[in-house]
């Protein structure tokens, strides 16, 4: 499977909530850079991360772009979302709504997403919600 094909197989198990098909996109051995955070390695951690992002946030990736070159793709998106419940240091979540651009990073080996790197403006984000 070509990165085009696996980025856009992940995002639609991302948007339809299908922890599993998502996990199903990643190898084993996963590293995720996350947005000004650290990096995580394996499914169980993306796996915790990801139960953790859904207790706070209801997000949609809309306006999708993917481009590749050789093992790497990257996806440009915007990503509608609601604060659900307060995560960490951040402002208050009171249910706001939410509509941002990001970006994401992929590296693909045998078939499976190898790495992945997240963006977005934090500060940005804060600012649409209100912070």
């Amino acid at each position: 499977m070509n990165p085009t094909q696996l980025i856009n197989q992940y995002f639609d198990a991302f948007n339809k909530g299908d922890v599993n098909a998502l996990l199903a996109t990643l190898s084993e051995n996963v590293a995720h850079d996350i947005n000004e955070g650290p990096t995580e390695v394996g499914k169980e951690a993306f796996k915790r991360f990801k139960a953790h992002m859904d207790d706070c946030y209801k997000e949609t990736i809309v306006d999708l772009v993917v481009m590749e070159n050789g093992n790497v793709g990257a996806a440009a998106f915007t990503v509608q979302g609601e604060y659900l419940k307060t995560d960490g240091d951040l402002p208050a979540a009171t249910g706001q709504k939410y509509s941002i651009p990001a970006a994401a990073f992929f590296t693909v080996e045998d078939s499976k997403i190898s790495r992945i790197t997240s963006y977005y403006n934090l500060k940005g984000w804060i600012a649409a919600i209100g912070g």
